[in-house]
C-alpha cells in the first residue's frame, strides 16, 4: 500500500483511499468505522504527543509511576470535526478538521489502514490531503457529522 502526502490543512483535511477492487457494502462499512472510531479517539484528545509517558518509558512499563501533573502540563490536543465518508467507484474519502491534535494522529491512521489492506481489503494507497483530479471536492465544508 502506498502512502502519499498532498497540500496539508489540518483544519481542512481530504483523505482519500484508493482499492484496488470495489468495495463491497460490508467493506465501506469497515471503513466507516475506522474513520469514525480514529476521529472519535481524536475528539477526546487521544493523539496528544506532548504526553506520551509509556511510550518514552520503553518496554519496561511495570510499576510506571504515571505523572499526572506531567500529564495536567500538556496542551489540549483534539480533532474538531468529520465529514461523512463517501464512496465512489474504486475510491473513499473523507473530510476532517484535524482541529489541535498531533501528527501522532495521522501515523496512527496509517498504521490503522496497512493493516485492514493486509489483513481484510486490499487497499493500492492512502492520500492524505488535497483534491483527485475526477473526484471535486465541496467549495465549502461539508457538513460535519460530529459536530462540536
Amino acid at each position: 500500500m502506498q502512502v502519499q502526502f498532498r497540500e496539508c490543512d489540518f483544519f481542512n483535511l481530504w483523505i482519500w483511499l484508493e482499492f484496488e477492487t470495489v468495495p463491497s457494502k460490508m467493506e465501506q462499512q469497515y471503513v466507516e468505522e475506522i474513520f469514525s472510531s480514529w476521529f472519535f479517539m481524536g475528539k477526546l484528545g487521544g493523539f496528544n504527543a506532548e504526553n506520551l509517558q509509556v511510550q518514552e518509558t520503553g518496554l519496561e512499563i511495570s510499576y510506571l509511576d504515571y505523572d499526572e501533573a506531567e500529564a495536567e502540563r500538556s496542551l489540549v490536543s483534539l480533532m474538531h470535526n468529520m465529514g461523512e465518508v463517501e464512496f465512489n467507484g474504486l475510491w473513499s474519502r473523507c473530510w476532517f478538521d484535524l482541529g489541535t491534535a498531533d501528527a501522532l494522529a495521522l501515523d496512527v491512521l496509517i498504521n490503522t489502514v496497512r493493516q485492514f489492506s493486509q489483513d481484510y481489503v486490499a487497499i493500492a494507497q492512502i492520500v492524505i490531503g488535497g483534491e483527485n483530479a475526477d473526484w471535486p471536492i465541496p467549495q465549502e465544508n461539508p457538513d460535519a457529522a460530529f459536530a462540536d
